[in-house]
């Protein structure tokens, strides 16, 4: 006998769907976050340390979508 495919609503996959869907809620929220934090004048090191990652990471999540929005961004020993 073959293993039944698993049911693609209820249990788990309503469980997978909300992770998916908070993943992109979060990930909206860090995107709005990280935009006012330099908005208001904060370094790419300070968002990073705020987020708990380096700032080599967040710039690269984050520097693409800042510099197109027009945002003033500060230099590292300003």
């Amino acid at each position: 006998m073959g293993k039944t495919a698993p049911s693609p609503i209820g249990g788990a996959a309503d469980e997978l769907a909300a992770v998916l869907a908070l993943r992109e809620l979060v990930e909206l929220r860090e995107d709005a976050a990280v935009e006012r934090a330099l908005r208001d004048g904060w370094t790419w090191a300070q968002v990073a340390e705020a987020l708990g990652v380096t700032r080599q990471a967040v710039h690269k999540r984050h520097l693409r979508r800042i510099a197109v929005s027009g945002i003033p961004l500060r230099r590292r020993n300003e």
